[in-house]
């Protein structure tokens, strides 16, 4: 009989870990019944939850001890619940096998507490964290970054710690997601930064993905001059490029009434001061139109200029340095010893201050006694920074004071740049030009005349000599610093168009379109344009005006290197006490080293003439049909590669123009000897062009800086005579040109001249070798002139006879008249062949001759008198022989020139032998 009902504990707590399906509890599940040990009414059949769709079951493990398992139906998520209740009973089997009258226990509760596993990772709020901070400032916290987990627990779902991942960043992260920096940021140094962070839970789990944090560094307001590039590329031949086309002044809200800008193109380390042309002194006074008669007190050393081979020099652009310890003689005969009253100095001169406390005179010139006495009778010299002239004249009949020694005060003579000056004397005036503006001389002084007497005199440089005075005459009053172009030009004064010219500078600054810089806008250069001052009060008219500053450079072949660039600038405000301030730019301007042409020489190299056209009065051109070419040599790479299928050939050689300074003919072998023979130009061919010439027994030397044009057509009118004995067969010349100086050089074009001394016996011998090989025909031709070229055919004066002969006999022998021409026309057309595929090939053993006896067939009607006086020239027709026409002969017998005398028993011999 089921007389009890079944006893559980009255309330249960159970901890399940999710995804498992095994609850723990305490106390375990266990149900007692009194009525045990009777079978059915003593044993436990269920445990029966009560709940609203609760994922547990309780099953019995044995029905008589009343042991029971609580188990969940399907997986728990802690996400989703993190704990359940519920009522649960236990039933009896009651009394019998169908479970009648069965009995139930009270209602117990439980409680059940799920258990957490790390199973998802951090993750951030968001995907991207941005910040801004004024550069300067170190800040607590620039932001701050926050991730969740989505785990139950708080174990598991709370952050624990943040970690920056990105390295070598000025940044910190603290436990709650704070970014601080951890050093003053600068704008200049870094724009923006990006740093990485990651986050970990309280289990050690770290986000799966790092979030970007961008932290941009916004720039103090500072006053200067912005959007401007420090390097600027210039390339040769580009004219004129603005230096800041996009620049802008930034003066942060200031109250700003006016601003005064400053630019200065820094050329002091380039040659002298800045980029100048660097042909020689005499090729520059010479295309500045100077006056003719400057003589050079420092040129390069060479065999006729030697007094200069013991100084220190830079070889480059003939700069002559002096240590203190060094002087040149200039010898005698070189300078006239009567300057009259108007002659110029002129120099370039680099000089600092001098030292020691008591300054002794620095010589640059010094005409001084040579002997016996001291007296300095003309100097220019520096002493104490001053640079003074003295002029000591002569005595005449007014035996009264005059004006003697001129002093000039100036910063630029010791401030260690180079300085152009020019000393102009018109006496008693006397002017110094310096970088082209005129000085008057803050000092005269006055002194007596010089006494004549029979002393010679020295002219030193960079020295004076002192004669007398001292137990052994020598140098004193050395100068220190650099001398170049240093020229004294006697009887005549420069005028200041030509010192302008001659000291002018090839780069400088410039102003893009003047017109539109704007209204308010001054500006003004110095007289190199190296410095550009400009001022104004609208502040965008100055960034306009600023936009517009250009550099150029007008040299074909411009120094390479840099050229530094300084702007300044000053601000003035509207009645403010405290004004902005403009930092200054430092950029520089970079010139790329120009290509280097190739000069080339070419023309015919050897030919010949009869004596008798040396010996005549105007002598032989020896260079008709020179030609001088420059090219250049450029890399390209092509656009379109489609166009270069076929040759993709990156170097490219163009044909370029440019001028010369000068070109010299110079005998090769012994020199000419002016008894016998001589190099000739007509002068008038120089009118004209900025050329001159100078003659010697060595050659001919053209110079002046002109275009390779103007020196051809001057090469080409240069004879060569020789009226000697015919010991002299042969000459070799050698022609080079150069431009800037020798910084470019021509190849060396050598030339040989044959002269035939030609007579009767090796004139026949010269015939016999011709018919005995006549497989070794020749012919020698040679254009003539500087236009054209004009041709002669070879004929000897047996030719006439023997067409005379054929004319007549043609009449009776129709058919030998036939062969007759046949071959020759053949023969003439073999020839023409060999002179288009053959050079010339004169010598002195042999003379070639070519021989057409049907040359003379249009004229039958010449005499016999006229056919004994025929051209022996040595030109030769290159011409077909169509072209051999009437008026041809006529041009052959005006310009014959030598006459070759014919006996009837040598015209009969050739008549012969023909």
């Amino acid at each position: 009989v089921n007389k009890h009902k079944p006893w559980i504990e009255t309330s249960y707590h159970g901890v399940i870990t999710e995804n498992n399906d095994t609850v723990i509890l305490d106390p375990p599940l266990v149900a007692l019944d009194k009525d045990a040990p009777v079978p059915f009414a003593g044993e436990i059949c269920a445990f029966k939850i009560h709940g609203q769709e609760m994922p547990f079951e309780a099953v019995v493990l044995n029905k008589t001890s009343g042991e029971g398992r609580l188990r969940a139906k399907s997986p728990i998520d802690c996400e989703l619940q993190k704990e359940y209740t519920f009522i649960i009973q236990a039933y009896d089997c009651g009394s019998g096998p169908g479970g009648t009258n069965w009995k139930k226990s009270h209602k117990a509760v439980v409680h059940i507490q799920v258990k957490d596993v790390n199973e998802f990772s951090p993750a951030f709020k968001e995907s991207v964290y941005k910040a801004t901070v004024t550069e300067g400032k170190i800040y607590d916290s620039i932001l701050q970054v926050e991730a969740i987990d989505e785990d139950c627990s708080p174990q598991y779902s709370q952050i624990c710690n943040y970690e920056i991942v990105t390295t070598d960043v000025p940044f910190a992260i603290d436990r709650n997601g704070n970014i601080r920096n951890t050093e003053k940021l600068s704008y200049d140094k870094q724009h923006q930064y990006e740093i990485m962070v990651t986050a970990f839970d309280c289990g050690q789990k770290h986000a799966t993905e790092d979030v970007l944090v961008r932290v941009n560094v916004k720039p103090v307001c500072k006053p200067g001059w912005q959007d401007w590039n420090k390097r600027i590329e210039y390339r040769p031949g580009s004219g004129s490029i603005p230096l800041f086309p996009s620049i802008h002044l930034e003066t942060c809200d200031g109250p700003v009434s006016s601003i005064h800008t400053t630019i200065e193109l820094q050329t002091n380390y380039i040659g002298k001061g800045c980029d100048r042309e660097t042909y020689s002194e005499k090729s520059l006074q010479k295309l500045c139109g100077a006056s003719s008669g400057a003589i050079d007190l420092l040129p390069s050393p060479s065999t006729t200029t030697n007094w200069t081979a013991g100084l220190l020099m830079d070889s480059n652009d003939i700069i002559f340095k002096f240590d203190g310890k060094q002087g040149a003689k200039i010898p005698d005969g070189i300078v006239p010893k009567n300057l009259t009253d108007q002659f110029t100095i002129t120099l370039w001169m680099k000089h600092g201050p001098s030292p020691g406390l008591r300054a002794e005179k620095e010589t640059i010139l010094c005409n001084s006694d040579k002997t016996e006495m001291n007296r300095h009778h003309y100097a220019l010299y520096v002493h104490n920074c001053r640079l003074v002239f003295l002029l000591r004249k002569d005595f005449d009949q007014a035996d009264t004071f005059r004006p003697a020694e001129f002093h000039w005060k100036l910063d630029q003579i010791c401030d260690k740049e180079w300085h152009y000056y020019v000393v102009n004397v018109e006496f008693p005036v006397v002017t110094l030009y310096m970088d082209g503006t005129t000085y008057e001389p803050y000092l005269v002084t006055n002194d007596w005349p010089i006494h004549p007497s029979h002393i010679a005199m020295q002219l030193t440089v960079g020295a004076c000599w002192q004669g007398g005075e001292v137990t052994k005459p020598r140098f004193a009053q050395y100068f220190h610093g650099s001398l170049a172009s240093l020229t004294i030009r006697p009887g005549k004064i420069e005028s200041q168009k030509v010192i302008s010219c001659l000291q002018a500078c090839k780069e400088g600054l410039d102003i893009n379109s003047l017109e539109s810089l704007g209204q308010g806008i001054k500006y003004h250069f110095n007289p190199s344009q190296s410095v550009l001052v400009m001022e104004g009060d609208d502040i965008e008219n100055i960034n306009q005006a600023l936009r517009k500053v250009s550099y150029i450079n007008s040299r074909q072949f411009p120094t390479a290197g840099v050229r530094r660039l300084k702007v300044s600038s000053k601000v003035q405000c509207f009645g403010e006490d405290v004004c902005i301030s403009i930092p200054d730019i430092d950029a520089y301007v970079m010139v790329f080293q120009a290509n280097e042409p190739k000069i080339t020489i070419t023309g015919m190299d050897h030919f010949a003439r009869p004596a008798a056209q040396f010996e005549s009065e105007r002598g032989v051109i020896l260079l008709p049909d020179i030609r001088i070419v420059s090219t250049v040599t450029k890399m390209e790479h092509p656009v379109d590669l489609r166009e270069h299928d076929r040759a993709n050939k990156q170097v490219v050689v163009e044909e370029m123009l440019h001028n010369l300074d000068f070109c010299d003919v110079l005998v090769i072998g012994a020199e000419l000897d002016p008894e016998q023979e001589c190099l000739e130009l007509d002068h008038g061919e120089l009118q004209g062009k900025h050329l001159d010439a100078t003659n010697s027994t060595a050659g001919y030397s053209i110079y002046g800086v002109d275009s390779m044009f103007s020196y051809e057509q001057v090469l080409r009118q240069l004879r060569y005579r020789n009226w000697g004995p015919s010991a002299t067969s042969d000459r070799k010349f050698r022609v080079k040109c150069s431009e800037l100086n020798g910084r470019y050089t021509s190849n060396e074009f050598n030339l040989e001249v044959n002269i035939l001394h030609s007579s009767n016996s090796n004139f026949m011998d010269h015939v016999n070798h011709m018919i005995v090989q006549p497989q070794f025909l020749q012919s020698v031709q040679h254009p003539e002139g500087s236009v054209g070229a004009v041709h002669n055919s070879v004929v000897p004066s047996v030719a006439t006879i023997v067409i005379i002969i054929c004319v007549s006999i043609l009449v009776f022998v129709i058919t030998l008249g036939v062969y007759r021409i046949r071959t020759a026309h053949q023969h003439s057309s073999a020839e023409h062949e060999g002179a288009k595929e053959n050079e010339m090939d004169w010598d002195d053993s042999a003379l070639t001759i070519t021989v057409n006896p049907m040359e003379k067939y249009e004229k039958p009607h010449q005499t016999e008198e006229e056919s004994e006086e025929e051209d022996i020239d040595d030109e030769e027709e290159d011409t077909t022989s169509a072209e051999s026409d009437d008026s041809e002969e006529e041009e052959e017998e005006e310009e014959e020139e030598v006459i070759v005398q014919k006996g009837d028993k040598q015209n009969a011999s050739r008549q012969e032998q023909l």
